[in-house]
Order: structure tokens, then C-alpha cells, then sequence
């Protein structure tokens, strides 16, 4: 995992000590910090090393020779050098000083990605990645993935959650204030920026899970090649404990990517007619299913109204020797839905 060597330049010393302490506790395998308070300390250290980010207040940054830095930030207070719809001056690429050093770290590391090459793609992942499908939609698909990501993350793994449906839901059960995933679209498009940078600086929800929110615009999920897919997950994979996909009901060659570079594919099913015959012609009629069976784990939604003769029946159809069964929840919250049936997973 990379980490964002980075140097934190302020006159206010109680502010250096307590952000460096924050990042040494929550941010040591993502920033290498150095800390100054000085302008001799400043030019030392700029003389020395070359810096990936340096955050530095007003007072020292116009001091600061900044060739050594690919991204000069200000630390600003709303106060220096502001613009007439009091923002800062539109050259200088700024952080606001004064909010929670959760959020400052989260800015600095997206400003730091839009700004750094793409970066070395090993092609091979880290993390465990699980993929979430199934032949038929409204089986619950996405509480499924939701629900073994929260599961995961309980656990204390570093969880991602990754929508790649075409048409998503996940704003019902997901806030949608933070970075939409059409920005990792266009860092795929244009080769720019560092997507592992950029994964490296969500925040986790009251969950425990890192997530993107939906695209911008259908067209972002429709253009995504098998390649750009390869590279997605890997990046992902590369910087976080789990992977989770929630994936479109789809079997094009972009699924058959992400079932390639998955360790576990969750298939979902539900006891329905319409479910039954879709996963049968699944496992009956397609070449993909062969290529698969090893990693597939079933889970059945809704289904305490089967006996263990039904159950040992489809798991005898879908050939896995591990199942799960989730009972119905009879909630209308849907985070209150997926929080419970992880308690299962």
C-alpha cells in the first residue's frame, strides 16, 4: 500500500501536534507525515526531500520554495487572501484548516489523487474480493451485498463496497454526500489521476463501509470496458481488507471479468418460481456457471417458509456445499433491513 508523504507547515504548534498525532493514529499506512513550524524548519525541509503534499498556512506557504512538491495546499481559515465571493484566490489549491481533521485528510488525499500520475497496476489483488449476483433481479441483491459488507466490517476489516449496477438503488440505503463513482470513471477514461489514492480517502459510514455514490449518468456504467474493470477492482482490491460488488443481473463479458477476478461470488436467489427457473436455466444453460461453481457461496433470501429437504435441494442444484438463509425482515428502513440480515452473513 502507498503511502502520501506529506508536510504539514503551520506557526500554530498545538495544531501540527494535533493533527500529526490524529494521522499517526488513523493514517499510518496511508501518509508519511513530517511537521514544521518554522520558516527556517520549512526551507530545511523542503531542501531535503521531495514532498507529495505539503499543507501549510498562510503565514509560511508564500516563504516556500515548492518545486520539491507535486501539491502545495493552503490551510485556509476563511480569513487570507480571499476573493470576492470570500473563497481563496483561485491559483492556490486550498483546505479549510478549521473543520475535523477526518474531513481535512479525506480533501487532502482527493486533491492528491486528482493530482498524481495514475501510478504502478500490479494486476493482482490484495484484498479478498466478493462479487454479489444473481440471473434474477428483486431477489435482494443489494441488501445481500450490504448486508455481508456490514457483517465483514464488524469483523474489523477495512470493507469497500463497489455498485456496479447499471440502474443503482443504493441511494436508499446508502447516504449520497460523498464522491460519485463517475469520478473513478473518468480517471479510467482519461488516464489521470491515482484511483488507489482516491479509494485510499473515503470515509467509512456509521457501518464501517467505504462506498462511492452512484454515477452521474447511466452512459458512466454503460462505457466501462473489461478492461477498465480489471483495473477498477484491482485497485480497489489492492488498497482495502474486502472487496465487495454488488453487480448488474447481467453475464456480458464485464461480469465475467469481475467472476474471474473474485475469491467468493455470492449468487442470490429467493424461493420464488420466477428466481427458481432463472437460476436453473443459469446453471443448466450457460458455460459461465461451469468456470464458477467452486467459488459460489448461495444465498437464499425470504426463506423460512423452506423446509430442510427444500434447502438441501437447492443446494444440491447450484452443486455448493455452503448456503446461507436469511429470514424475511419486516422493516421498511432499508438500512435498518441490511443492518439486520448481517447478523446472518
Amino acid at each position: 500500500m502507498m503511502r502520501v508523504k506529506t508536510l504539514i507547515a503551520a506557526e500554530d504548534t498545538a495544531y501540527t501536534e494535533h493533527i500529526s498525532e490524529y494521522i499517526s493514529e488513523y493514517h499510518a499506512d496511508t501518509m508519511e507525515i513530517s511537521v514544521c513550524s518554522t520558516i527556517a524548519q520549512l526551507r530545511k525541509s523542503l531542501s531535503s526531500r521531495r514532498y507529495d503534499v505539503a499543507l501549510m498556512d498562510e503565514t509560511l506557504i508564500g516563504e516556500a520554495d515548492l518545486t520539491s512538491v507535486t501539491l502545495p495546499l493552503l490551510l485556509w481559515t476563511g480569513k487570507e487572501a480571499a476573493s470576492s465571493n470570500g473563497e481563496p484566490q483561485p491559483q492556490a489549491r486550498y483546505v479549510k484548516k478549521h473543520k475535523r481533521i477526518s474531513s481535512i485528510m479525506a480533501d487532502v488525499l482527493e486533491h492528491y489523487a486528482a493530482a498524481a500520475g495514475s501510478g504502478y497496476i500490479s494486476g493482482e489483488t490484495e484484498g479478498t474480493v466478493t462479487a454479489v449476483w444473481s440471473p434474477s433481479g428483486g431477489v435482494g441483491k443489494t441488501t445481500v451485498a450490504l448486508a455481508y459488507a456490514t457483517s465483514r466490517a464488524a469483523k474489523e476489516k477495512d470493507v469497500f463496497y463497489l455498485n456496479m449496477e447499471f440502474f443503482t438503488a443504493s441511494p436508499v440505503y446508502l447516504s449520497e454526500k460523498g464522491k460519485s463513482i463517475s469520478a473513478v470513471f473518468e480517471m479510467l477514461e482519461n488516464n489521470t489521476g491515482n484511483i488507489k489514492i482516491l479509494i485510499q480517502a473515503m470515509q467509512s459510514n456509521e457501518n464501517g463501509i467505504k462506498y462511492l455514490c452512484a454515477p452521474n449518468n447511466f452512459d458512466d456504467i454503460c462505457i466501462l470496458s473489461p478492461e477498465n474493470i480489471r483495473e477498477l477492482v484491482t485497485c480497489c482490491a489492492e488498497v482495502t481488507g474486502e472487496l465487495v460488488i454488488d453487480m448488474s443481473c447481467m453475464c456480458d463479458s464485464r461480469t465475467r471479468q469481475i467472476f474471474e477476478l473474485a475469491d467468493k461470488i455470492l449468487l442470490v436467489t429467493d424461493p420464488t418460481d420466477t428466481a427458481r427457473i432463472k437460476l436453473t436455466q443459469f446453471i443448466s444453460q450457460s458455460n459461465v456457471y461451469e468456470g464458477i461453481k467452486e467459488k459460489l457461496v448461495l444465498v437464499v433470501n425470504e426463506s423460512e417458509a423452506l423446509t430442510e429437504a427444500d434447502k438441501d435441494l437447492m443446494k444440491a442444484t447450484a452443486s455448493v456445499e455452503t448456503a446461507i438463509f436469511l429470514p424475511s425482515v419486516s422493516e421498511r428502513n432499508a438500512q435498518t433491513v441490511y443492518g439486520t440480515l448481517a447478523k446472518h452473513m
